[in-house]
């Protein structure tokens, strides 16, 4: 039995302006399994929100889809007509934003978005899309439904808008969920539960989960694999055990290296040297180098490696120097 929910393929993105382009992602492909959270990791503009945000093809109009597919049930969803897609987004496949607030309306009642999603896929009357919008906004936590459905997002904190957001995202009970960076703006409290209504949706529901963040602490508490990535390309992924615990590649040592520890005493926190490229036009070699301490020869004369498991490694790592030894 297959067990992919969604399957990602050479999937290639440009922002266009009259100024420049921007090759914001590159030949990114990976596998979403049911019942599974495949977290997303990277400094900010490594191409990870872009990643998100094509799956559904939600790229703003300067973007461009260079190259690549998405599968889902048979179907790839950058080919298929806008009639077809609507039919996919919210119904098989959902997206949760990073900005709760902003993902809403703030011009209609909180209980009447919930119910929208019901009518819009569902035959179903207002009056009975009503009564689940109040179970719905019950089953995400939130202690006074009734209250919630008559608020503006406006009235409501970031973490119960959050909630709102999850609880349109889980209303059809979709195949997947897209959650880019869903509790960045949130208090570490409000986070560790948006965090277990996420795991309990995987668990309970068989929810396929790919989550964007740039926090490692998230990745270890939720995620099965991980996928790291760098200038718009995935330079590792595996399990969080094996990715987290013996890192094969020069940028997820590094970043794995700046986060702070308990046992050890520190005056400041390290930081990466250097910026990552600009990346106005696609890499000729990799684009670690200028940031990267095990350079060799074939780095600088060589196309950028591709993502692949060797016979030492643990896990596929797109380095032509990928052992960490330091």
């Amino acid at each position: 039995m297959n067990d992919t929910a969604l399957s990602v393929r050479d999937l290639s993105v440009q922002y266009r302006n009259k100024e420049e382009t921007v090759f914001a992602v590159s030949d990114v492909s990976f596998d979403l399994r049911r019942g599974e959270v495949l977290a997303l990791v990277g400094e900010s503009g490594a191409g990870k929100s872009t990643v998100a945000m094509s799956l559904l093809r939600l790229l703003s109009s300067s973007a461009e889809i260079g190259s690549g597919s998405v599968l889902f049930g048979g179907r790839d969803l950058l080919a298929v007509d806008e009639r077809e897609l609507r039919a996919v987004r919210g119904r098989h496949v959902a997206m949760i934003f990073q900005d709760p607030v902003a993902g809403l309306n703030p011009l209609i009642a909180v209980g009447d978005q919930v119910a929208e999603i019901l009518t819009s896929h569902l035959t179903i009357g207002k009056k009975e899309a009503k009564k689940q919008a109040l179970q719905i906004l019950r089953d995400v936590g939130l202690a006074d439904p009734e209250r919630v459905a008559k608020s503006y997002p406006f009235q409501l904190s970031g973490g119960m808008c959050q909630r709102v957001m999850i609880g349109i995202a889980t209303a059809l009970n979709p195949e997947v969920i897209v959650a880019d960076e869903p509790t960045s703006a949130l208090d570490v409290t409000v986070q560790a539960q948006i965090l277990y209504q996420l795991d309990q949706l995987r668990k309970q529901r068989g929810t396929a989960i790919l989550l964007i963040t740039h926090a490692f602490g998230v990745v270890a508490q939720v995620a099965d694999e991980v996928g790291v990535m760098y200038a718009g390309r995935l330079v590792e992924t595996g399990g969080v055990d094996g990715v987290l615990g013996a890192p094969l590649h020069p940028y997820t040592h590094a970043l794995l290296s700046t986060l702070p520890r308990l046992h050890e005493a520190r005056e400041q926190l390290r930081a990466i040297p250097g910026q990552p490229p600009e990346l106005h036009e696609p890499a000729a070699h990799c684009p670690f180098i200028p940031r990267c301490p095990k350079v060799l020869n074939a780095c600088r004369a060589d196309p950028p490696p591709v993502l692949h498991a060797g016979e030492s490694h643990t896990h596929p790592v797109a380095c032509y120097n990928p052992v960490w030894q330091g």
